[in-house]
């Protein structure tokens, strides 16, 4: 089984040496109040790419031989490998051709441009990174280009691996617990086998959203498994098979792998920009986002996270909140029934909204020869201990309503 050595890694760190920031292994104030441990953030979100992609992409790229690069290269990526490869590809001058889902943040697909400039396409197709895949694939064979594999490639693992080198290099006590970001599982095949070489002792837990938890599921079953859906909000690590390679080792090398909803990873976006001024990605803040559920084990410990990127497309802040909001109980949909007579309205606005409820989406149609009108509203809270209240009084006043939040393909049909 292939394992990456740490000869291989070094000579890695040597040959991207050129081209990567050394970023900043830092102890982030607030989040170490929080948890009452010392958490250090590896801020890779600082990275030339803003993300650690570069390392992997780069090592890869450069280890190619002439007759490997003479019909181009080629990846398939939702934004932070693709900018990685493109980067490569103008510093080395080499063609490149990058396949991308159609949904990734057009801030992703223009950063990729002006990192490639000239050398690079951009193909824009499918709905998710394993579509996008399977056309970069088909166009390797056609046009015998060479396929860089975002996670599933020896070359890419050891770049990825460099991170935990930089990690053990600049910090200055031992790390009793490392957060690591899981999509394909390159950086945390890479990362964990340098650790479990220099510092064995060290806790190493991998994170993925619920959405998209497909290390969890290969895991699970004993061999790498396809989800047959996955939620893509968190782009940067939603995909549905993780790498042979990859799985192999983080079989081998983590200790734990971590669930995290994608709505507690747009909590931790909102609180690392508010109480920080860090701005991540969602794939970037999953990390951090796993600490609550560590949170008893790692008192008085040292922890490291890698905020892996902070490629965030600045519009998709109002799902972000929106799915905080959902997540942290403070947003709450409901359709109602409202007996269609004058007042009725009022009479649900005064008696039955707290003092402090906010209504922040309505939606009715009076419809005639009906005794009951249903109304679509959204209500955000001051507080989720509100909510208790606010149902007794729907109950209390007769109010007929079926609750959206618990029923997420109806809520996604009306909203």
């Amino acid at each position: 089984m292939y394992k990456p050595l740490l000869r291989d890694v070094q000579k890695a760190r040597q040959r991207i040496s050129n081209v990567i920031a050394h970023t900043p292994l830092a102890q982030n104030v607030s989040l170490s109040e929080l948890y009452s441990a010392n958490i250090l953030l590896k801020r890779e979100d600082l990275q030339r790419v803003r993300s650690y992609k570069i390392r992997g992409a780069y090592n890869k790229i450069a280890s190619l031989t002439k007759s490997q690069l003479s019909n181009g290269v080629v990846c398939a990526s939702a934004g932070n490998h693709a900018q990685g490869v493109a980067f490569a590809c103008n510093a080395l001058n080499i063609r490149g051709t990058i396949f991308m889902p159609t949904p990734t943040p057009n801030q992703k697909v223009k950063q990729v441009k002006m990192f490639g400039k000239n050398n690079i396409e951009i193909v824009s197709t499918g709905d998710t990174f394993d579509d996008a895949y399977a056309e970069a694939v088909r166009f390797c064979e056609e046009h015998k280009s060479t396929f860089i594999h975002p996670f599933n490639d020896e070359k890419v693992i050891e770049g990825q691996a460099t991170v935990g080198l930089d990690i053990l290099n600049d910090v200055a006590q031992p790390i009793d617990y490392l957060f690591m970001p899981i999509g394909g599982g390159g950086l945390a095949a890479g990362v964990g086998s340098v650790f479990k070489a220099i510092s064995p002792d060290t806790k190493l837990i991998g994170v993925e959203p619920v959405g998209a938890a497909s290390m969890k599921a290969s895991l699970d079953a004993g061999e790498v498994v396809s989800l047959k859906d996955i939620d893509t909000f968190a782009d940067g690590v939603a995909v549905r098979r993780v790498g042979e390679l990859t799985f192999a080792i983080c079989k081998d090398v983590l200790d734990d792998v971590v669930l995290v909803p994608e709505g507690k990873i747009c909590s931790t976006i909102l609180q690392l920009y508010n109480e920080s001024a860090i701005v991540v990605e969602p794939a970037g803040g999953i990390s951090i986002s796993a600490l609550d559920f560590y949170k008893d084990k790692i008192k008085g410990k040292t922890v490291a996270c890698v905020v892996s990127g902070s490629n965030n497309d600045i519009t998709r802040m109002e799902e972000i909140k929106e799915r905080s909001l959902l997540y942290e109980g403070m947003k709450h949909y409901f359709i109602i029934r409202l007996p269609q007579r004058a007042g009725a309205l009022r009479e649900f606005l005064d008696h039955v909204l707290g003092p402090s409820d906010d209504i922040t989406h309505f939606e009715y149609k009076k419809k005639h020869s009906r005794d009951k009108g249903p109304i679509v509203i959204g209500i955000e809270l001051c507080q989720k201990e509100d909510f208790d209240g606010l149902i007794a009084r729907m109950k209390e006043y007769g109010i007929v309503y079926e609750y959206l939040n618990d029923m997420p393909d109806l809520f996604q049909l009306l909203l």
